[in-house]
């Protein structure tokens, strides 16, 4: 299913969810123009899926398409093995040739469930690297300098600590640079992370004699834990290829605080009515689990379709009333049976105030213990329950096998089977 962008007016394609345009008021002239513009948009297919994190972009692409312009899609097969070290602390492992392409094909059908494919011109990196040669790796090189690179914020700070820093990382930003000379990009897109990069595209084509090409950038989407930029190493993403109820229920858990940054990058609410669930939200005039309903409905209708979005909402409904239920139901388990971690968390703190703050804020328990003693399994069965995923805490999902429970805390194991913390000996 792809997205419904609207008739959006210009003023709104260019300001909404916008962190900066380089240099200012140029893409507006150039759109003004009626030059047909050739829009980049470069992904690494570095990960298989593709989340709504990268469909802010996309449903910008989709809007401009919509106007006429070009959309240029760089498969970055050649940088992805590299891998983007952007806010990167640590140095990417490098992936093959198969790994990559395996993950292009299922980024490729995605990539289309927003922006339209026959509108599109695929370009593979391979097209001109593949027939690099080592001559012109050094002249490329030769046009920066080391010091031009550190002025990249982790590079700076990798580079500082005394971390390792690749110099195969160096060239990423070269590469994508020169994607922008290959394919004679007059606009890039991307997030706040590719600034650097986008702005070395610009100066590369500068050097070589072409029209450097337009910065645009964009907020980042927070992932589904609120802090961090939705990233699949981090595990913080809604997939395109969710589904439904799955899609639903991500956003339904995502905090309070991030609704409005969803609301402005994830729909196309109009400003004044964001602008208005804002107020009341801040006066307490709306319930945020209502915002959280609405935005949930409209991105599975966006990716799924209207009937997917009311039937998702059906079955969390569904779900939450059993939920509720169960938890009435639960097996009581005493905090003074709770088998804790190690006791050396004692130390240098009273024993008395340790047991008042951890029943309020969560102490870390032996999980598998706990299911073995209060359900009667194995070891080995409570294990692996855990291991599959078969086991949440206050209706998270735990693989950890020492998470943090609390005075009321209820753990789920299976379907069906409850247990409630209580503040008893």
């Amino acid at each position: 299913m792809t997205p419904d962008t609207g008739a959006q007016t210009l003023d709104y394609v260019l300001a909404r969810g916008v962190i900066d345009i380089i240099p200012k008021g140029s893409l507006t002239e150039a759109l003004e123009s009626g030059k047909k513009l050739r829009l980049k948009l470069g992904l690494d297919p570095s990960k298989p899926d593709l989340h709504i994190g990268h469909a802010v972009l996309l449903r910008k692409l989709r809007a401009l398409q919509e106007m006429g312009h070009q959309v240029v899609l760089i498969v970055g097969d050649w940088t992805a093995q590299i891998g983007d070290p952007s806010g990167q602390s640590v140095m990417r492992p490098m992936l093959t040739v198969d790994e990559v392409k395996a993950n292009a094909e299922t980024y490729m059908r995605q990539f289309f469930h927003v922006v339209d494919k026959e509108k599109t011109e695929v370009r593979w990196q391979s097209e001109w690297f593949d027939d690099f040669k080592l001559d012109e790796v050094v002249r490329l090189a030769g046009r920066f300098t080391v010091a031009q690179m550190l002025q990249r914020e982790d590079f700076r700070q990798r580079f500082d600590a005394k971390q390792p820093l690749g110099i195969h990382e160096l060239l990423y930003p070269l590469l994508q640079a020169y994607d922008s000379v290959a394919i004679d990009a007059d606009v890039e897109f991307g997030g706040t992370d590719q600034l650097f990069n986008m702005l070395v595209g610009r100066e590369l084509q500068q050097a070589m004699g072409k029209e450097p090409q337009i910065v645009f950038t964009m907020n980042l989407l927070v992932g589904t834990d609120g802090s961090q930029k939705m990233s699949k190493s981090v595990g913080n993403t809604i997939d395109l290829e969710d589904p439904p109820d799955e899609q639903y229920g991500k956003v339904m858990s995502i905090p309070d605080e991030a609704l409005m940054s969803y609301l402005e990058l994830a729909t196309d609410l109009p400003d004044e009515e964001i602008t208005y669930i804002g107020k009341q939200l801040d006066e307490k005039k709306i319930n945020p689990m209502d915002v959280k309903k609405r935005l949930a409905r409209d991105i599975v209708r966006q990716f799924h379709g209207d009937k997917a979005a009311e039937n998702a909402e059906a079955e969390f409904g569904r779900v939450f009333q059993q939920r509720e239920v169960a938890t009435e139901m639960a097996q009581d388990v005493s905090w003074g049976r709770l088998p804790f971690m190690d006791a050396t968390l004692l130390v240098g703190i009273s024993a008395s105030d340790f047991v008042t703050n951890a029943k309020q804020n969560g102490v870390s328990i032996k999980m598998a213990s706990l299911i073995s003693q209060e359900l009667g399994l194995s070891m080995a069965e409570a294990r692996r329950l855990i291991e599959q995923g078969g086991v949440e805490v206050d209706g998270e999902q735990t693989k950890s096998r020492a998470p943090k429970v609390k005075i009321g805390s209820t753990i789920r194991i299976g379907k069906h089977r409850f247990l409630k913390i209580v503040d008893a000996p």
